[in-house]
């Protein structure tokens, strides 16, 4: 590694404090990096490099700093950097380790930035909160209370708080005033650990909602550790509702964002930001995706509000970077741009004409690079295939989605470890690989990786359309007959999620958020503040 340019912490512990532009990228499996990780890192796996990269670092002249364990994984990727056309791509000098020795802190979790400015919200604003016990004597008493499940549909769906229904994050201001019974309604929001619900109560406590509003303590996990049940398969939704702007809460909305330093902009101002070459600017649509799908402005991408404050290292790698917020309703995207600011983005909110702006239909589309020729194999030739001759079908869907439903036979592995099994004698024996995942658009990037290492004769394809071709071509998907080639390290197991988890695991996530506070304190490039 030594030939490859590098950055040490002090380096970039400057480029933090001054807010330049540099996106900092942990290439390891994410249940590695959830162990530690310096605090404005984004984790890219090289596993999902080629289809995650171009959209979290947007601009090829971004200051790019990578790492890994010191297994070959930095190599693998600046090659590959260097080959989309990035040109200020660095190793991190020493790694973690020697992150943490110059005096850097390190976290571990995920999204562990906007969970320590959770705690840190809690602590300067005495976000106001109920215990588990005291939510469910209210519910027991059949008070005057709605419960608002800040988080996605599906977590909500999964397990949930007895009557609550699902408001995710940004939607709750906008959503609130026409889900309570009446003006002496209490609300109560809760998630299924603590930031969502701290940051969910704060935006109905800052935006001057009238009524009483309080998160409930530690979410489903505070819940299960009072030993009282949760509930499964709720579908109670603000969708529910027709919906009642309430124009004094987004003038309250738009007053707040401005404390928070967030500017207005309107579709001019934008498009001048976006043909400066020399900044990166996302355009966030922050609306329901049903509402993207149906018209949205042109090279935007759709992540709800209250899960782009959740996870904005998922969406925007590049710290130092510009946001501009999409909402029609313009009251979620500036309770949205609120955070961002307090979390020391450049936000901005597009203001315009929606009618005539938001044209382009459809899901948001991924950018990814461009793939060398791959032989591609339709559902039935493979179904043909698989009885003729003696193949292997690789399957790189994360590990999750693998075990719900897969090819008959299909082998599970991380892309990362393909060059290294195709060069064992027991797959250079095989006839032909066949690479699948969902849609197969991981599964072709995979194939590449292999194709220089194929034996003599040995043919390699990708499944067209991948899994979801195969089942809709009447082929059989199984859940059971696991076949593993690889260490299960894709995704970190949140102990806040799921029905499964211990109680010691519970208990010691919510110790290490409480500790975040005085984490902060002492790593000291965060640059986050409170209005």
């Amino acid at each position: 590694m030594s030939n490859l340019p590098e950055l040490n912490f002090v380096q970039i512990r400057e480029k933090l404090l001054s807010r330049e532009e540099i996106a900092i990228v942990d290439l390891r499996e994410e249940h590695i990096y959830a162990q530690a990780h310096p605090l404005f890192t984004s984790n890219i796996s090289l596993s999902r490099l080629e289809v995650e990269v171009l959209n979290r670092i947007p601009r090829l002249d971004t200051t790019i700093v990578i790492y890994d364990d010191g297994d070959g994984r930095v190599e693998r990727a600046y090659e590959k950097l260097l080959r989309y056309g990035y040109s200020q791509v660095y190793v991190l000098n020493g790694g973690v380790e020697a992150w943490q020795r110059d005096g850097g802190e390190l976290f571990i979790d995920v999204n562990s930035a906007t969970k320590a400015f959770g705690e840190w919200v809690e602590y300067f604003k005495n976000t106001p909160s109920l215990s588990a016990e005291e939510v469910q004597a209210k519910i027991d008493a059949h008070e005057n209370i709605v419960i608002l499940d800040a988080r996605r549909f599906d977590e909500y769906n999964t397990m949930s708080i007895p009557t609550g229904q699902s408001v995710p994050g940004a939607e709750l201001v906008l959503r609130a005033p026409s889900l309570v019974n009446n003006e002496n309604t209490t609300i109560i929001v809760n998630c299924a650990g603590r930031t969502r619900s701290i940051i969910g109560t704060q935006s109905l406590v800052n935006a001057q909602i009238n009524h009483p509003v309080y998160a409930l303590r530690n979410g489903t996990i505070g819940w299960t550790l009072a030993g009282q049940k949760l509930a499964h398969g709720q579908q109670q939704s603000f969708k529910d509702k027709e919906t009642q702007l309430r124009p004094e809460l987004l003038d309250n909305a738009k007053d707040l964002a401005k404390h928070a330093n967030v500017k207005t902009i309107s579709l001019e101002e934008l498009n001048t930001l976006k043909a400066d070459r020399t900044r990166t600017t996302y355009i966030f649509d922050v609306r329901d995706e049903d509402e993207y799908i149906a018209g949205h402005l042109a090279n935007s991408r759709w992540v709800a509000g209250g899960q782009l404050v959740q996870e904005v290292d998922h969406n925007a790698a590049v710290r130092g970077a510009r946001i501009v917020l999409v909402d029609d309703q313009l009251i979620r995207a500036y309770m949205t741009a609120s955070w961002l600011g307090q979390m020391n983005w450049e936000v901005y909110v597009l203001e315009n004409d929606f009618k005539t702006a938001l044209t382009e239909q459809g899901a948001w589309q991924p950018n990814v690079p461009a793939l060398k020729h791959i032989q591609i194999i339709t559902p039935q030739q493979l179904f043909e295939l698989q009885q003729q001759q003696n193949i292997a079908i690789w399957d790189v869907l994360p590990f999750a989605q693998y075990k719900k439903g897969h090819i008959p036979d299909a082998a599970w592995l991380l892309k990362v470890d393909a060059i290294k099994l195709i060069q064992k004698p027991e797959w250079q024996a095989k006839e032909a690989i066949v690479l699948t995942c969902g849609k197969s658009n991981l599964a072709k990037f995979a194939a590449e990786d292999v194709a220089p290492y194929l034996a003599k004769n040995q043919e390699l394809y990708v499944l067209q359309g991948g899994n979801t071709a195969w089942k809709a071509a009447g082929f059989e998907l199984i859940e059971n007959t696991v076949i593993a080639l690889s260490a299960q390290i894709d995704r970190y197991k949140r102990p806040y999620e799921g029905t499964d988890n211990s109680k010691e695991a519970m208990q010691a996530y919510l110790d290490w958020e409480y500790g975040l506070v005085d984490q902060l304190k002492k790593d000291g490039t965060h640059g986050f503040f409170v209005v």
